[in-house]
């Protein structure tokens, strides 16, 4: 099978399996939560560095071409924050009254969570993609493998709360099913870009590496650290960068 097309199989349908593994969880207490958001950051972290940060300045042909990636970092940076800044309306996206979300604190930091979690997706489904369109696949097939791995858990912790605080199934589905086609989009994306021209390959893989650093640093940690389980989300976060060096390694 065209190794794009089981990439973009493989990071959308982790996200719908995560999101399926979910419905069968019917409440998940902040110290498991907290401890696999924290193993999917360490994923994304040695992800980002190894597979897509690293591979971009290797790229870069001289000393003073290196301001290539670094000007990718942080146009992936800014593409996140401007993201977050046009998130739409909560109550729109749940099917649940407005009334009843400004009356449901719970479920408005839910969502905002879910929205960080979607805002993120195309540029990361663009990290798996990119690096098909150069020469090295293999760094490529890693973050794709890491990518997956992390939707998995990913998804199963964010649709529990959203069954928990009154979202219908076929809403949340709707909603996981959503979060997975971004990330498809993404992959063709990047892939796309990459093949286009291998001159701004350093660019595009930095631009990725830049946009999960920054979704690590401003959403996933934070979220870990949120409920006095941070000692367990920072092993966790720990594990999984050893297991994402192990896969590297193999």
């Amino acid at each position: 099978m065209n190794p794009i097309l089981l990439t973009a199989i493989g990071v959308g349908g982790s996200t719908v399996i995560g999101s399926v593994i979910g419905y069968f969880i019917k409440n998940v207490s902040h110290k498991v939560n907290d401890s696999v958001v924290g193993l999917c950051a360490g994923i994304m972290l040695s992800a980002s560095v190894l597979g897509l940060l690293v591979p971009a300045f290797e790229l870069a042909p001289s000393w003073t071409d290196v301001w290539l990636p670094c000007t990718g970092v942080l146009l992936g940076v800014l593409f996140l924050h401007a993201l977050d800044l046009v998130t739409p309306h909560l109550h729109t996206i749940t099917g649940v009254e407005q009334e009843q979300h400004l009356h449901n604190e719970h479920l408005n930091k839910v969502m905002l969570f879910v929205m960080a979690i979607a805002l993120h997706k195309f540029p990361e489904g663009m990290a798996a993609g990119v690096g098909f369109g150069g020469d090295d696949t293999n760094n490529a097939a890693n973050v794709a493998i890491a990518i997956s791995l992390q939707n998995v858990p990913e998804a199963m912790v964010i649709i529990s709360p959203l069954l928990l605080n009154g979202v219908s199934q076929m809403r949340t589905f709707a909603i996981a099913v959503a979060i997975g086609l971004l990330e498809v989009i993404g992959v063709f994306t990047g892939y796309f870009l990459g093949v286009m021209s291998t001159a701004i390959l350093p660019l595009m893989l930095a631009l990725s590496g830049g946009a999960m650093l920054y979704v690590v640093s401003d959403e996933m940690i934070p979220e870990s650290h949120a409920h006095g389980f941070q000692k367990q989300a920072t092993y966790a976060l720990l594990v999984g960068f050893i297991l994402m060096m192990l896969i590297e390694r193999l």
